[in-house]
């Protein structure tokens, strides 16, 4: 069985954000970028599967730019056998993604198709959704374990709730999103990032895959949220009671 992970390149989660001067986006110039951590995470679990004995090949798929090569070089550091990168001039909305991605499973079949739940730069939790329902597939979303049965053809997914966990029984192919608690990404050691050099990228453009690019979004400004006031310390609970009630107002 194949397992394809797409993953995302994104500002570094360590990285302060700052606003361009113009505010029509986010500045990423001589910025640090990474693999958004979600992705990471989907990408061990596809890993871990693999040397389970239940996978024999784990694919990674990016798309952007040039310079998300080297996200993608990061994921074969990681173990991931070979990458896919789908050149695109611009950031793509998840209708779009989950559009390309349905054109490289119907390309790659493979058994299950991993994502992370979200990416932290847009934050959309969308294309998994999307994805699954373009397919046809089932999904589990949220997924914090993943069980994978080979005789049966299933896959047995704890997922997150509001009201705790829910367990759900997919048929194979599936398409499951990570959550944070899924596990714990490893690192890329020197020789596996070496001989991630080696392993095979192949190129693809949205003309090939036959996927017209359409946005239906305009961003029109993006602003820093508004500073919060500094705090004050008060002597007693009545004068807390008397700033909620007449400062606030929330009393």
């Amino acid at each position: 069985m194949k397992i394809m992970v797409a993953v995302k390149r994104v500002v570094d989660y360590a990285v302060k954000i700052r606003i361009k001067p113009d505010k029509s986006g986010v500045e990423t110039q001589n910025v640090k970028m990474s693999m958004n951590p979600f992705c990471e995470i989907a990408l061990e679990e596809a890993l871990k599967i693999k040397e389970s004995g239940l996978a024999k090949e784990v694919i990674a798929v990016t798309m952007g730019p040039s310079n998300c090569v080297d996200t993608l070089r990061t994921g074969l550091a990681m173990g991931a056998d070979r990458g896919i990168h789908v050149e695109a001039a611009r950031d793509l909305v998840p209708l779009s993604v989950a559009k390309v991605l349905k054109k490289l499973v119907e390309v790659e079949n493979p058994g299950l198709l991993i994502l992370g739940k979200q990416a932290i730069d847009d934050d959309c939790n969308q294309t998994g959704q999307m994805i699954a329902a373009l397919l046809g597939w089932p999904q589990g979303t949220f997924a914090s374990k993943v069980v994978l049965d080979k005789e049966k053809q299933v896959a047995t997914v704890d997922r997150e709730v509001d009201g705790g966990l829910e367990t759900l029984c997919l048929d194979l192919p599936a398409v499951i999103t990570t959550d944070l608690r899924l596990n714990q990404p490893r690192y890329a050691t020197l020789p596996n990032i070496m001989k991630a050099k080696s392993k095979p990228i192949k190129k693809y453009t949205l003309e090939e895959l036959n996927v017209k690019i359409k946005s239906d979004l305009e961003v029109v400004q993006v602003t820093e949220p508004p500073k919060r006031k500094a705090g004050v310390i008060l002597s007693s609970v009545d004068e807390l009671i008397d700033k909620l009630k007449n400062e606030a107002h929330v009393i």
